[in-house]
């Protein structure tokens, strides 16, 4: 009921409408008329009322179109089969079954809303109903487990260069999964992996992209944290964004299989906000504080302590304001 009512509202659109009319239109009553307008101005559709005038469609929201882009996608695989939910927990979970199940390499995972979307540490990372870009790419590479964690690197480094061709230029890689503008995350990344000693099963590379939600939607505590491109003054469309993010992912990709991740890992240093700052690193052992200097040919975080050098290979990196 609530699709004929927007197939109704699309057709008059711009025109008002009103309660009664659509009630005798639809054979349901006009509460019933309401409670699915208010569901549709959830989901992003700005619908106009007024009394004795009705209901007036003035705007749609920026939904995905997974068929039209896995056929428009420049790519050999990543994209090209694509599983499309409009609502779920989490990318990355669906990802992972499918890829136990055998999903092919390049296989994408997207949805309009998260749920349960999480990032590291299990924090809950915030996804509303297409005000972003949420997905997961599985991927089967043949290097061993030891190299997978600098597909998170890969992974920012591929994302930040696309997103400086749209035109956001600001944004900057923060050790070891985030993207970030002015201090505040534009994106998060989270990389999970089925593995034996020697062999990779699979990696599923999940990605939260903040699009097109105002300051005034996020939630209170992540005003002063979260940042999107609408906010940036940045405007994009999902749709290509979202092409462009996955053959720029696969290009960088198909460099680190052919040719290694040195030269990846090089541009990673020259995007990077972390390096050359003080920070603070908090782990599960306890808080490392020093300068961070460098990222050693693991993807690991080099930080020059009181007592030396020190290889921080997981943590919670935090860089401490200067003096």
């Amino acid at each position: 009921m609530r699709q004929s009512i927007l197939s109704y509202l699309l057709a008059h659109r711009g025109e008002f409408i009103s309660g009664q009319r659509l009630s005798e239109e639809l054979g349901i009553t006009r509460t019933a008329v309401w409670k699915h307008i208010c569901m549709l101005r959830e989901k992003g559709y700005t619908i106009d009322s007024y009394t004795k005038k009705g209901y007036c469609l003035t705007g749609v929201p920026d939904l995905l179109d997974p068929e039209a882009v896995s056929k428009k996608v420049h790519t050999a695989y990543i994209g090209k089969n694509v599983v499309y939910e409009e609502r779920t927990a989490s990318t990355n979970t669906v990802a992972k079954d499918l890829a136990h199940k055998g999903a092919v390499e390049g296989t994408v995972v997207i949805s309009e809303e998260q749920t349960g979307g999480k990032g590291r540490l299990d924090r809950s990372f915030f996804s509303p109903y297409a005000k972003g870009i949420w997905f997961s790419v599985i991927l089967r590479p043949d290097f061993p487990p030891v190299e997978v964690s600098k597909m998170t690197l890969l992974t920012a480094v591929a994302l930040t260069r696309v997103f400086r061709s749209f035109g956001l230029e600001k944004c900057v890689i923060k050790w070891p999964n985030d993207i970030l503008v002015d201090g505040k995350k534009l994106v998060g990344i989270l990389t999970e992996l089925s593995a034996t000693m020697e062999k990779v099963n699979y990696v599923v590379t999940g990605m939260g992209i903040n699009t097109s939600f105002t300051r005034d939607e996020l939630p209170a505590d992540l005003q002063d944290k979260a940042t999107s491109f609408l906010i940036e003054g940045v405007t994009v469309g999902r749709n290509e964004l979202w092409q462009a993010v996955m053959e720029e992912l696969e290009r960088y990709y198909e460099m680190a299989k052919h040719e290694g991740f040195s030269c990846i890992l090089d541009e990673w240093r020259s995007l990077s906000v972390t390096l050359n700052q003080d920070v603070e690193i908090v782990k599960t052992q306890g808080v490392t504080y020093g300068k961070a200097v460098d990222i050693d040919d693991d993807g690991n975080l080099i930080v020059v302590g009181p007592d030396g050098p020190v290889r921080i290979v997981a943590g919670d990196v935090r860089i401490r304001p200067k003096k």
